[in-house]
């Protein structure tokens, strides 16, 4: 990734836009094609040290680049930049380097998405507490929460693909987007050449809608892996402990307290995902330019687009070993769900009292009476509601129990992962 938004790599693709733009004059027969040959031939990216010497004088990195381009060659130098305006270059090679950097990130994500239902499927039926305003509600199953992860991030690669996609565009239109220079058959056989389709309207520049919805996917698929990394972080807590990132050995969390084990990497996707949500802002700024051409967005995309598929590549690749290794304490798991003597068994309670005969309100005070005061340490609240002469006339001890019964929260768990053969195959 690091390769592909390098100096190195971004003049290489400037070149390789040049060439196609030229193997396409040749065949138009506007240029002789031996010219062409040569060029091919002898020309070579120059290096950035080169490029950055001339652009002290020129003072534009396009016409620097050229220059050092046609230094290398002999009188068919000439050729080189023939007709194009700066951001046929520049706007080209940028989707050059989005298709390659795009092809990288999908492979992070898809190493995450497949360590995620992985896990999933390993922990189908591995109960757990579910929680909502961050305090108990009812058992789930530690699968079932990673399956919804899966589904997220199989939707958050399927809408990279589709933004990636969209900037798979080229142009060769000259100032203006006119073709006064050009021909429109030229831009569609060096787009043919280069495996990008043409911009049906250029303006000079290719809109920076494409751009725009791509960092707004990019921002959405970070917010996704931030999500995963969040629960992960709560779910380390000293007072929770049902899931940790993997620890080496030797490994140490802290300078000063040897017993510490932070969730620092999923701390890292956190952090950078906010770094992604405010690239995108910045995308949005650069959409509306001033008539047919401003370089106001180039100076944002030179910072925010490599910085954008680092930081996701990144992300992606570090939740992925995190999701690998996961330590998960399942005896924590069912530790935390017994707490309160069956508190996250309520409802079921209450839809029994219901069932027999009593009135909703009457059943919501008497369960919630027996359920706060074992919260605050008083008798286990299934030792209370046995007690209750309501409960026992109501229910009984064989109804009572079946209100406790874990295996009513597991019944669905399978149709739940059929409806997952895509995302969790």
């Amino acid at each position: 990734m690091s390769g592909i938004w390098s100096e190195e790599g971004k003049l290489a693709r400037w070149l390789e836009v040049e060439l196609a733009a030229l193997d396409a004059w040749a065949e138009l027969g506007a240029v002789p094609a031996d010219d062409v040959a040569a060029i091919r031939a002898a020309a070579q990216p120059p290096t950035p040290e080169r490029v950055a010497e001339i652009e002290r004088t020129t003072d534009h990195d396009v016409a620097a680049f050229v220059d050092a381009v046609a230094e290398q060659l002999g009188p068919e130098g000439r050729w080189v930049h023939y007709g194009l305006t700066s951001s046929d270059v520049l706007d080209t090679a940028l989707a050059l380097q989005i298709r390659d950097a795009g092809r990288l990130l999908l492979d992070g994500v898809d190493r995450a998405l497949a360590a995620v239902a992985r896990r999933a499927e390993e922990h189908r039926t591995t109960i757990c507490i579910g929680r909502s305003h961050g305090i108990h509600a009812e058992p789930t199953t530690f699968g079932w929460k990673l399956a919804g992860w899966a589904f997220e991030l199989d939707r958050a690669r399927d809408r990279l693909a589709r933004a990636l996609e969209a900037c798979r565009v080229g142009q060769f239109s000259g100032t203006v987007g006119t073709y006064a220079g050009l021909d429109p058959e030229l831009e569609r056989i060096a787009c043919e050449r280069l495996g990008l389709e043409p911009e049906p309207v250029s303006t000079q520049v290719i809109p920076r809608d494409r751009h725009a919805e791509l960092l707004a996917a990019l921002a959405v698929c970070a917010s996704s892996l931030d999500r995963l990394a969040t629960e992960i972080r709560h779910l380390a807590r000293t007072e929770v402990r049902e899931a940790e990132e993997p620890f080496r050995e030797r490994q140490k969390g802290s300078s000063a307290m040897p017993h510490k084990r932070n969730p620092v990497r999923c701390e890292r996707v956190s952090g950078l995902a906010r770094l992604l949500r405010g690239y995108a802002q910045a995308l949005l700024e650069d959409q509306p330019l001033w008539h047919e051409r401003d370089i106001s967005h180039s100076s944002v995309e030179r910072v925010a687009l490599p910085d954008a598929f680092l930081a996701a590549d990144f992300m992606a690749h570090e939740l992925a070993e995190v999701l690998e290794g996961l330590r998960v304490n399942e005896a924590r798991m069912r530790s935390n769900l017994d707490a309160g003597g069956g508190l996250v068994h309520s409802q079921q309670v209450l839809l029994a009292l219901v069932d027999a005969g009593l009135a909703r309100d009457a059943a919501y005070a008497l369960v919630q009476r027996h359920a706060l005061a074992a919260a605050d340490g008083g008798t286990p609240f299934r030792d209370a509601l046995a007690a209750d002469p309501v409960v026992r006339e109501r229910l009984g001890p064989e109804r009572l129990a079946a209100c406790f019964d874990l295996a009513r929260h597991l019944r669905s768990v399978d149709a739940i992962f059929a409806r997952a053969e895509e995302p969790l195959a």
